[in-house]
């Protein structure tokens, strides 16, 4: 069963039961411009009580504010009541929530595209909001006043730059404007819900012309404040230059390309993002620059290479030079570099050490930070192919030890 067809199954069973239900929202959007929808969504007049006595696996998230869960087979669908909203206190949340009719329901969201019924029962579009027109037009635009709307839920702003973004439409003017007036206000969202928005905008094949509407719009020196003028500019041409498919670390580190790996770290740490995403990004932070040195030893070569995002450390800095005027001699000297890797083959780029700490113990070496040293070096004799059977790594490490023995004295 795919999300569409349980959709349909809810809806049909709502319908027997004496309840309207429609599909709602982005997948009547998406389904309208051809694009593949993944989450179809249930609007009704059916009570949360009514949806939790009709099907007898639910989830109970949001009753209180007319959403429940329904779970079939395994897949989980949103069935929402038709209500509307206010009382807004937080610049996110409602107060109050009130079950109504279609229309209405129509009336709290987002932006009109967004704001259309489908029944799939009568294939019909139920368009209260003239959502359809927009579609042909192709703008995002908010239902009623957009200073409203956003005063209602301050993500909202995001959201008209992310869909601007994937879909490739135009804001409405009134709508522009109110996002650079209120840009300020993004502040108070939380940092994981800014960043599932940026995310959304940056891993696009379209996030150049996304994070030009962040910085025109005052976006993103509201969120990330002192991304200055010139980074902000280099910025756009490095996110322009990345391959189509990339991550969100790889985007980010994209955004801030021309910027200080510290400042970097600071900004990030706003958008709460998980351990790994954070390791990611300063990886390829601080290693910027690197790939262009034709002096790298073949074990630092090596030690790179073996680094799980070595593949996106390369196409970061190839777009940091394309983007650069100057850049030329920066793609030259990657080009270089593939050619160096190229002639290793299939060379192992991680392997296991010659001798493990027991066996430099056992030739004299003492447990701390030199025995650690040694190791160190050791390994890298071996990745530079001076090593290559433990007899040679005793004989090196059996003089490493009487070199530094000399010394001590």
């Amino acid at each position: 069963m795919t999300n569409k067809q349980a959709a349909i199954k809810i809806i049909k069973r709502l319908g027997r039961n004496g309840f309207q239900a429609l599909l709602a929202g982005g997948c009547v959007r998406d389904m309208l411009l051809g694009r593949r929808a993944h989450d179809f969504d249930v609007a009704t007049d059916a009570a949360p009580a009514d949806v939790i006595k009709i099907f007898k696996r639910t989830l109970k998230v949001g009753a209180k504010f007319g959403v429940v869960i329904v779970l079939l087979e395994d897949k989980q669908v949103e069935v929402a009541t038709f209500r509307t909203e206010a009382g807004y206190i937080d610049g996110r949340h409602p107060g109050r929530v009130k079950f109504a009719g279609a229309a209405e329901d129509a009336g709290r969201r987002d932006f009109t595209i967004n704001g259309m019924f489908y029944d799939p029962l009568r294939r019909q579009v139920i368009d209260y909001v003239d959502g359809q027109a927009d579609l042909k037009k192709q703008i995002v635009r908010t239902i009623g006043k957009p200073e409203e709307r956003f005063g209602e839920d301050y993500l909202r702003m995001l959201r008209a730059v992310r869909f601007s973004t994937q879909l490739g439409f135009a804001i409405e003017p009134g709508t522009w404007s109110a996002i650079r007036s209120n840009a300020k206000n993004i502040t108070r969202i939380s940092g994981e819900r800014i960043a599932v928005e940026l995310e959304g905008i940056l891993v696009d094949p379209n996030r150049s012309a996304g994070a030009v509407m962040l910085i025109k719009s005052g976006l993103a020196e509201a969120i990330f404040s002192g991304f200055a003028d010139r980074e902000a500019k280099f910025a756009i041409k490095v996110l322009y230059e990345l391959r189509t498919k990339v991550d969100f670390a790889l985007a980010l580190a994209g955004l801030f390309s021309g910027c200080p790996e510290e400042f970097t770290r600071e900004k990030c740490q706003i958008l709460k993002l998980s351990r790994s995403q954070n390791k990611h990004i300063k990886f390829l932070m601080t290693n910027r620059g690197k790939l262009l040195d034709d002096r790298m030893s073949l074990a630092e070569l090596k030690m790179i290479l073996a680094e799980p995002y070595f593949r996106d450390l390369y196409e970061l800095q190839r777009a940091i030079e394309k983007a650069r005027p100057d850049g030329r001699g920066g793609i030259a000297a990657l080009g270089r570099l593939r050619k160096r890797i190229k002639a290793l083959g299939d060379v192992e780029l991680r392997p296991k050490p010659l001798l493990n700490g027991h066996d430099l113990i056992r030739l004299g070496a003492v447990p701390g930070p030199g025995l650690g040293q040694l190791a160190e070096e050791m390994y890298i004799a071996q990745l530079e192919g001076k090593l290559q059977t433990p007899q040679q790594a005793r004989q090196w490490a059996k003089k490493w030890l009487q070199k530094h023995r000399i010394i001590e004295k």
